[in-house]
């Protein structure tokens, strides 16, 4: 038998998904752990995600990272789903074993390692600002939650969306003594955050989201989930007032760290591919 045949396969399901930087990584995963594991890239029509993934098992696929626009048809695909993935309504990782298919959601869990270890920034007893209600929102609520953090706030334009993720989750601030509340950009509180995370997809149009400039202090960690060569407009925002600004590279390496722990048992080290790939962004043929 040789390497290639002893190998379990992976990939990472999208449309668009050339782009993705996940090959790389698990790439880089793979050798640096010693897993048998060969990762490719799978383009899905819109409408025909389970043909395509149930296509991929019966080939002998042994999991699937799952990116836009598939998430929540790889939450009803799943056979079971993690405690993340349910409170998500959201599944980026799928992995096949006899047990059947099953869904976990990583992103959240990214998100956090990224900020407390690479970005050293603990969220225990945190004042936290979340920007956006959408779907990246929701992923990262329950892990968040899971750090106690003092205050979790949720502002998003409309404000129904906010405070229906704040009643969502409502038991779970209580059980980490969290003060959770939402609303729209007038529900921020006075005085500078700790951590604000914008989870709203206005980076990728260079348009900021709606919060108040003194929620920015020099204490200030702001997170964007987005990332690209350059800071991003919600980054750059953040440093004139002050503020740390990091970008979503970081959640990017980790998810797909957690991805590759939920199917080897096995947990890479996402600093020195996160290293990696930043060198590589940064190179004059991304610029």
């Amino acid at each position: 038998m040789n390497a290639s045949e002893a190998k379990d396969r992976y990939a990472v399901i999208g449309n668009p998904v050339g782009h993705s930087k996940s090959p790389f990584i698990h790439g880089r995963f793979a050798a640096q752990t010693g897993e048998p594991v060969e990762y490719g890239a799978l383009l899905a029509p819109m409408d025909a995600f389970v043909p395509h993934v149930s296509a991929f098992i019966e080939a002998g696929g042994r999991g699937l990272n799952v990116t836009v626009p598939f998430k929540l048809d790889a939450h009803a695909f799943a056979d079971s789903l993690s405690p993340r993935a349910a409170a998500a309504g959201a599944v980026n990782t799928l992995r096949v074993d006899s047990n059947g298919i099953y869904g976990d959601n990583t992103d959240g869990f990214g998100l956090v390692r990224d900020i407390e270890v690479n970005l050293g920034v603990s969220l225990k007893g945190a004042r936290i600002l979340l920007l956006g209600a959408g779907g990246a929102a929701r992923g990262v609520v329950l892990p968040m939650l899971e750090r106690a953090p003092h205050t979790l706030i949720i502002v998003n334009r409309t404000a129904a969306k906010a405070e229906a993720l704040v009643e969502q989750f409502a038991q779970a601030a209580t059980d980490a003594a969290c003060r959770l509340s939402g609303g729209n950009a007038r529900a921020i509180e006075a005085g500078a955050f700790d951590v604000i995370v914008n989870a709203t997809a206005g980076s990728l149009e260079a348009s900021l989201p709606e919060c108040d400039d003194r929620a920015f202090g020099s204490g200030t960690l702001a997170y964007d989930m987005m990332y690209g060569a350059q800071p991003t407009v919600f980054m750059e925002h953040a440093r004139k007032l002050g503020a740390r600004g990091a970008d979503g590279l970081g959640m990017l390496v980790e998810q797909a760290a957690e991805s590759f722990y939920v199917w080897r048992g096995v947990r890479p080290d996402g600093a020195p591919v996160l290293a990696e790939l930043r060198a590589l962004l940064a190179a004059p043929s991304h610029a």
